[in-house]
This record gives structure tokens, C-alpha cells and sequence, in this order.
């Protein structure tokens, strides 16, 4: 699967692919990464890619012809555009599993006070918020997006059963785990853990996910709609 970064600053986005299980995904040819610089593509002298609002109000837009022209460089015509953004709807993990079923992914990243809403109109096939809060650029929403993704892309995991019992399936958290030893500072693992009955492991964890998600995330918890497991004993 093919991830491109349109970004003022690759350098921000190669480095985290450089480590661990996207590194290793990368190398597989699982994924492949590039960044694109709109500066490149500026017909300013100056290779400026910002310019003033139109009608007033602080800060500066990235401009339309620096973006349109590197969009058109981008010629796979499977490419997918996504525009993180604190106007977008919320990304879910729901959104990931969709999305690694694309082949050509490209991530838009704004900088200053935004994108020219025209450019936005034009390209946008959708506009995703990772929270209600304003970060100073793209990159970083991009990143977690293109993580979350990757991990659901076949081959990129080392056991992709470990997909099966993650937080947010079926609306639930994923129910605490465990390690050696048993017993620490005197907080000891769940006994049922210990007695190697993989049913009744299966419905304690059940329990514990579903009173995780009651308790961290009550939003959550409201549209789970059988709840009869978090009372089984």
C-alpha cells in the first residue's frame, strides 16, 4: 500500500517510519512511503506557498497554486485524498479498516491557519479530526492516521491475530492484560488467569471489557447493544 505526505516538512514524517514494525513493513514492501513539497511546485521566485486572507483576519492560507500543481504531479489515478483537519469528523478505528483497503493514500498536511478552501473542495475525498483541539500543522494527524491504517494492511503486523482482541471491536476497550509475575508489591493478577480454562479466561475478559468501557468511555459503552455478557459469571 502506497502512503504519499503532502508536506511542507518531510523531515518530519521519514523519521518515524525509520523504527520498529512500519521500518520492517517498509522493507517487506508492505507499505511504501513518499513525501511530495508543494514548495517544489511554486511558481513564486521565492518558492512561497502562503499568501493573505481574502477579506482580512490573522495568519496566512497555503494558496492554491503551489497545491493544485502538486496534485497534478501525483498521476495514479487510484490516489485517495485525505485532509486532516480540526473540521473534519473523527477518525475511528472503524475508518482504518476502511481505509487500508485503498491502494494510494495521500495525506494532505496544512500549515499556518489552513488550506485554501478551494483547494479543499477541489481534492478532499475526506476530512478527518483526531480530537477536538488545534495542533500547528498536518503532520502529526497524518502520522497517527497512517499508523493506524498501516496496522491493518495484510503482512504488516507479526501476528495479525493480535487484530482480534483490540480496543474499540464491537465498541468495547480492550480488557486489561497481564505478565510475569504473579504476584508484585503484593497486586496480584486475576486468578482466573492462572487456571488455564481458556473459557473461562474468555468470559472474565469479556467482563473486563465491557466494565473498562462503562467506566473510561460511557459514550462508548451507550452503543454497545447486547450487554448481557458484562453480567455473565
Amino acid at each position: 500500500m502506497n502512503f504519499t505526505f503532502v508536506t511542507l516538512f518531510p523531515n518530519l514524517i521519514y523519521p518515524y517510519f525509520e523504527d520498529s514494525i512500519l521500518f520492517r513493513a517498509q522493507k517487506s514492501g508492505a507499505i511504501r512511503i513518499d513525501c511530495i513539497n508543494p514548495r517544489d511546485f511554486s511558481l513564486d521566485k521565492h518558492k512561497k506557498v502562503d499568501d493573505y486572507k481574502i477579506g482580512g483576519g490573522a495568519g496566512l492560507l497555503m494558496s492554491v497554486q503551489p497545491l493544485f500543481d502538486t496534485f497534478k504531479h501525483i498521476s495514479d489515478k487510484e490516489a485517495y485524498f485525505v485532509f486532516p483537519s480540526p473540521v473534519g469528523k473523527g477518525f475511528t478505528q472503524n475508518d482504518a479498516k476502511r481505509l487500508s483497503e485503498k491502494k494510494h493514500i495521500v495525506f494532505v498536511c496544512g500549515r499556518y491557519e489552513g488550506i485554501d478552501e478551494r483547494v479543499v473542495e477541489t481534492y478532499a475525498d475526506e476530512i478527518f479530526s483526531i480530537g477536538d483541539f488545534v495542533l500547528t500543522g498536518g503532520e502529526l494527524p497524518s502520522l497517527c492516521m497512517c499508523d493506524a491504517i498501516s496496522r491493518m494492511v495484510g503482512n504488516v503486523l507479526g501476528n495479525e491475530k493480535s487484530l482480534l482482541e483490540e480496543s474499540f471491536e464491537n465498541a468495547l476497550l480492550e480488557a486489561p492484560s497481564f505478565t510475569k509475575p504473579n504476584v508484585y508489591n503484593n497486586l496480584p493478577v486475576p486468578s482466573d488467569f492462572l487456571k488455564g480454562n481458556h473459557a473461562i479466561i474468555s468470559r472474565l475478559k469479556n467482563r473486563m471489557a465491557y466494565a473498562k468501557t462503562c467506566f473510561h468511555r460511557p459514550d462508548l459503552y451507550k452503543m454497545v447493544k447486547d450487554k448481557r455478557n458484562y453480567y455473565a459469571k
